[in-house]
């Protein structure tokens, strides 16, 4: 069994499932999101979305579908577009349900550094995925970037795996956003495990764009 193989058969909770399809939903619209799930075969969530619990049932195979049917209806411009604004809305609407739960506070933040902001949002962001699924993931720092591992990445099973895990790369942009007060860092995808890398990984520049 290849490392990629290795990851049919995890997954994620109902809760991010859930969280992924009404990201899209604000993105593209309901009946886009139906198009999107028919084309993905995905059927049995048309008419219902994945419960809003943490019970992990909600396959990484979903996410591998879902994003290479975006690609075959828009192109793969028009995809990423797509996944990387998800993405954000993604982080917006799991801060509201993950928040609470891993004790993230904006208050608390205030008064921090701004590097030491992006640190605690960058390894909360991990935490929460390495809590609650199969997704496993870790933060390293350098001197002038943060490093983001996915060491178990859904994007992997893609038909046409490659540096194009979108909605990842959109969690991240609007975490450390979120963080700085608004703030926008360079985030780039580095790796692919599917490309024969030891991790999914993405760049996070310490220094703000603007």
């Amino acid at each position: 069994m290849t490392t990629v193989e290795a990851f049919r058969g995890l997954h994620y909770p109902n809760k991010i499932g859930r969280l992924t399809f009404l990201s899209l939903e604000e993105v593209m619209g309901v009946n886009g999101v139906k198009a999107l799930l028919r084309l993905a075969d995905l059927p049995q969530f048309l008419d219902t979305y994945p419960p809003n619990d943490l019970k992990r049932e909600f396959p990484f195979e979903a996410i591998a579908a879902t994003s290479d049917a975006l690609e075959t209806m828009y192109g793969p411009r028009g995809a990423r577009g797509l996944e990387l604004r998800a993405g954000r809305v993604a982080f917006t609407l799991g801060l509201k349900e993950f928040g609470p739960l891993l004790g993230m506070a904006d208050l608390a933040l205030k008064l921090m550094p701004v590097t030491m902001k992006l640190k605690i949002v960058l390894n909360a962001t991990a935490q929460t995925f390495d809590r609650f699924s199969d997704q496993s993931s870790h933060v390293e720092e350098e001197r002038s970037q943060f490093i983001y591992h996915i060491t178990k990445d859904p994007s992997s099973l893609r038909n046409n795996a490659g540096l194009n895990f979108f909605i990842a790369r959109g969690i991240i942009e609007e975490a450390t956003a979120w963080v700085s007060g608004g703030r926008r860092f360079a985030v780039e995808q580095i790796s692919c495990i599917a490309l024969g890398d030891k991790t999914t990984a993405f760049t996070i520049s310490k220094e703000p764009l603007d």
